[in-house]
């Protein structure tokens, strides 16, 4: 990410709408049932903290990263337990072996992808969740390298466990429609 998008994330987390925590993401609360009993978590992109929160009180550790002081000074608020970290992911590390979860919604960053393979603990899950190509039809100034292709996540962790995986037109959190896919995976 370049200066101009940390500069862009923190005016849009300035807005009134986020000044309430919103809801943990539905491909997380619907599947609740496959997390671990607690553990340790790592949410990319974390934004407010609403996943966070979320995870703690399921009995996770969470280390939240994002780009935005503004979201993560919100964050810090909703899921206080949290561990947040301000950081360009494009020059983050994260340890291997090292989470029972990892979340990454909204946010793509492909050379992230065997990163988490690495970073899951064997038995670890990922949820992941992007928009596809398909938003460009709604919105075509989308750019195509900041959207998945279609079929692109289904294939993108072929070392991990497929346990669920859509994709699709659904109902995002505003009421419109998004195009989107979804996948929780488990490391071997």
């Amino acid at each position: 990410m370049t200066q101009s998008d940390s500069i862009r994330w923190n005016e849009r987390y300035r807005e009134p709408q986020y000044e309430n925590p919103l809801p943990p993401r539905r491909l997380l609360v619907d599947n609740a049932s496959l997390l671990p009993k607690g553990g340790r978590a790592l949410d990319i992109a974390a934004g407010t903290g609403r996943n966070a929160h979320f995870l703690e009180t399921h009995g996770f550790q969470v280390i939240g990263v994002d780009v935005s002081w503004q979201a993560l000074r919100r964050a810090a608020r909703f899921a206080p337990a949290s561990h947040w970290v301000l950081a360009d992911l494009e020059r983050f590390s994260v340890p291997d072996n090292s989470f029972d979860v990892i979340l990454n919604f909204y946010y793509l960053q492909r050379n992230l992808w065997p990163v988490f393979c690495r970073a899951l603990r064997p038995g670890g899950l990922l949820f992941f969740e992007t928009l596809t190509q398909a938003m460009r039809s709604h919105r075509p100034d989308l750019q195509d390298c900041n959207l998945l292709a279609a079929g692109e996540l289904e294939t993108a962790f072929p070392l991990m466990e497929t346990l669920h995986y859509s994709e699709g037109w659904v109902v995002s959190d505003h009421g419109k429609q998004k195009a989107v896919a979804s996948l929780i995976a488990r490391r071997s």
